[in-house]
């Protein structure tokens, strides 16, 4: 048992993992999550440590619960129902769903592919609307649509669209475009030494150059420690960078206690729920005055206001460099 928590212990780290059969610890009250005896607390410690849920919640075998269901991604397991069982065997029969999909999904967008902009496609579809027949007696309104819709159009004929993943990383802050450019050369004429079209002097020369930009890596890092008391937002913003993101979106749960999947349903379960926190219904749960305070008569006491001069003073005064646009 030792050995395969240990195992489980590496194998959490690295994937989503699911560990189920009979573990033998009837003593453990997974509903108050404590044990009586010694071998079934170090289980239970394990598994908080390595942040791994037990799933089932009902006895699998008389009134206790010894077949278990341990994952470190809850969205995982669903539907777990315990009834009936197998053969001649006095455990109860399991069955639950596993959602496969919600370690793969990756979200795919369209974008503009500027670099194989036609401008002179782009000009000459602008230049054939007459603009001063179109916009004449028209509002500003109405000459935004119009002019918005014709942009569109040469826009769409005129600029190739690609696929954007956000499996793609970005460009570290520290390799700007000119050093893009020179690694790219380097490359190339590494590639010319390789089949002896190039000296080995100057391709040195090149690979001397391109490891000194590299090394703008540790003073950009050294900046940033330095100044990270006055300039917050680089710091964060190259903090973030270092960041894994997230590629997929959980299950949601309906308003029926319905497990959506999909991204139509889960926008849908999501635009519900912000709309419920911006209407104008108020909460069913008021607030209650405690403490000292609760017999003096501060409950009957008007809410405190903000007027806009309050707020237009708060915005003059604020830090540019500590908030975020």
């Amino acid at each position: 048992m030792k050995q395969l928590l240990l195992q489980s212990q590496e194998a959490s780290r690295l994937k989503a993992l699911i560990l189920l059969g009979d573990f033998n610890h009837p003593n453990i009250s997974w509903k108050n999550n404590t044990a009586s005896c010694r071998q079934s607390r170090w289980l239970l410690e394990c598994l908080n440590d390595n942040f791994l849920r037990q799933k089932i919640d009902s006895p699998t075998q008389g009134n206790v619960i010894l077949d278990l269901i341990v994952t470190n991604t809850s969205e995982l397991i669903r539907d777990v129902k315990i009834g009936g069982n197998l053969g001649c065997s006095d455990h109860a029969l399991v069955e639950f769903t596993v959602l496969r999909d919600t370690c793969r999904t990756r979200s795919v967008v369209g974008t503009l592919s500027f670099r194989k902009t036609n401008l002179q496609v782009f000009k000459e579809l602008v230049k054939r609307t007459l603009w001063e027949m179109v916009l004449r007696d028209k509002g500003a309104e109405q000459s935004w649509q119009i002019f918005k819709d014709a942009f569109h159009r040469a826009q769409e004929l005129s600029i190739p669209r690609c696929k954007k993943s956000s499996k793609k990383r970005k460009r570290p802050a520290w390799l700007s475009q000119d050093l893009l450019v020179k690694l790219k050369a380097k490359k190339e004429l590494h590639r010319q030494f390789k089949q002896d079209q190039l000296s080995w002097e100057e391709y040195r020369d090149v690979a001397q150059l391109c490891r000194d930009k590299v090394g703008t890596k540790t003073q950009l890092e050294l900046n940033l420690a330095r100044d990270a008391k006055n300039n917050k937002k680089d710091s964060y913003r190259y903090v973030n960078q270092k960041r894994k993101v997230t590629e997929s979106v959980s299950p949601a749960m309906s308003k029926n206690h319905k497990l959506v999947t999909t991204d139509e349903e889960k926008t849908e379960v999501l635009k519900n729920f912000f709309a419920l926190v911006f209407s104008a219904n108020p909460s069913p749960h008021t607030s209650q005055i405690e403490g000292p305070g609760k017999n003096r008569g501060y409950e009957n006491e008007e809410p405190p206001t903000v007027g806009e001069e309050q707020v237009q003073d708060l915005l003059r005064n604020l830090k540019v460099s500590v908030h975020g646009t």
